[in-house]
């Protein structure tokens, strides 16, 4: 089983999908065996989106596998959970995903030191494909410049 601190899935997509305009730190409303799956690592980020409903935030598309010896009383692994935000955040998100082309990702999934899950979200932009095309050329010229200052050390 795997420590609180190794546990830390990431939504590669989103930051190559998006630009990322600020980030929020949330909690996670779970039920039953889903915090066994994520110490497990049994997380799938991938097209997770926030949205609100009736004034609370919610994400789509985390899927949190079964509980391996979970058994009548599993979870469902892709269904909406609710986020846990102060109410200025939550104003400040709400007034910001009014504007078009802003939406809300999210980005990490990881344990804090109490073993609270908690997922990383970004309000972001999507990018166009000329935009990916750019982000892949800074990122591959900056891992190109980080390996010739390796070889000149």
């Amino acid at each position: 089983m795997a420590n609180y601190k190794e546990i830390n899935i990431k939504n590669k997509r989103a930051t190559f999908d998006y630009e990322i305009l600020e980030e929020y730190q949330a909690g996670v409303v779970l039920v039953g065996t889903e915090i066994k799956s994520i110490r497990m690592g049994k997380v799938s980020m991938v097209d997770s989106y926030c949205y609100f409903s009736e004034g609370e935030l919610w994400i789509r598309g985390v899927n949190i596998s079964e509980y391996a010896w979970g058994t009548y009383n599993n979870h469902v692994p892709k269904r909406d959970r609710k986020l846990l935000l102060t109410a200025k955040e939550l104003a400040k998100l709400a007034r910001a995903t009014q504007d078009k082309g802003l939406t809300i990702v999210g980005l990490r999934l990881f344990l804090n030191q109490k073993g609270l899950a908690k997922i990383v979200i970004a309000l972001a932009r999507g990018r166009k494909s000329y935009d990916k095309r750019e982000y892949l050329k800074a990122n591959d010229a900056k891992r190109e410049m980080d390996q010739a200052m390796k070889r000149y050390k």
